[in-house]
């Protein structure tokens, strides 16, 4: 059973960004890159979500152009804390709530990848990938990190589905039913194989779970770079497939394979009445166990 909606003194405005890829020389142009963007950003929404592995852009400033993706890794992993420094002076500046994209993070022998979400006031929760992609496992040895949880917000729980989670229902379910109404996915994607799978996903969570559902995705190409080298996708906001919301549950969209913002109104009350009065329910009908399938015998008739 999901938990009851506990929900903000007001709707949330929302802004999910396709981030352009820019040839980087110092961190100093990275953080220039991502003020520029979260001033935008915050004349518009009061959350921002940027994408996934975004800040690798800067990578170039810090191995001298070599285009390899083990050195790109190792470059910001060793400049993470200052990475998130700038992230958090960007949120505290213009004061909003940002979600700027993942960050590799270091451990002990490993690397996360783990989503920090910023308050205007310099708090950071972090939401660690859950599922590695195949490049992440075989080429950086990045590492599965803590199991899906929700972050506290003003306007009530909200969940992270970095990229490739997105694509398993389950793990947005936990977060649904812990409270989330609303779950934001930062994307890398490579091609429009890769960005489909995201999105599609995404439009299928926001329909499974009756919530809303913001994707951000890099785009543009960077030979320059090997970890962003090629970068697909559109912003975009989507919602149940239901009376009362777009009949293909899109709620706002950027343009695809280029920078800009997919920027709506969120009110999580809708999703209460959905929920209960929509022509499916489907957050409610959720099976609550499956057994395995078993084969179907064929009968004969005469």
């Amino acid at each position: 059973m999901t938990a009851p909606l506990r929900l903000g003194a007001r709707p949330l405005r929302l802004g999910a960004y396709a981030w352009p890829v820019e040839r980087i020389a110092t961190m100093d142009e990275y953080a220039a890159h991502l003020d520029r963007v979260v001033a935008e950003g915050a004349r518009q929404a009061d959350l921002l979500l940027m994408p996934e592995y975004a800040c690798m852009e800067a990578a170039a400033a810090l191995t001298g152009g070599s285009a390899d993706p083990t050195a790109e890794l190792a470059a910001i992993v060793a400049r993470s804390d200052e990475i998130l420094d700038i992230m958090i002076a960007a949120a505290r500046k213009h004061g909003v709530w940002l979600m700027p994209g993942t960050l590799p993070r270091p451990e002990p022998g490993y690397v996360r990848n783990r989503a920090p979400l910023i308050a205007p006031d310099g708090r950071v929760a972090l939401q660690d990938k859950h599922v590695m992609t195949r490049f992440e496992t075989e080429a950086w040895g990045v590492q599965a990190g803590a199991p899906p949880g929700v972050f506290d917000t003003p306007w009530g729980m909200i969940g992270t589905a970095i990229c490739y989670d997105s694509e398993f229902p389950m793990l947005t379910r936990a977060q649904v039913e812990t409270g989330a109404w609303l779950i934001l996915v930062p994307t890398c994607t490579d091609t429009m194989h890769g960005f489909n799978r995201v999105r599609v996903s995404a439009q299928a969570r926001a329909l499974e779970n009756q919530c809303f559902v913001a994707v951000a995705p890099t785009v543009g190409d960077a030979p320059w770079l090997a970890t962003l080298d090629e970068n697909r996708g559109q912003a975009g906001i989507y919602g149940p497939i239901d009376r009362g919301f777009p009949s293909d549950g899109i709620i706002a969209e950027g343009p695809l394979n280029a920078g800009g913002w997919a920027v709506a109104t969120l009110d999580p009350t809708v999703l209460e009445d959905v929920r209960q009065n929509g022509a499916v329910r489907n957050c409610r009908d959720w099976p609550r166990a499956v057994p395995r399938a078993t084969t179907l015998p064929f009968s004969f008739s005469s």
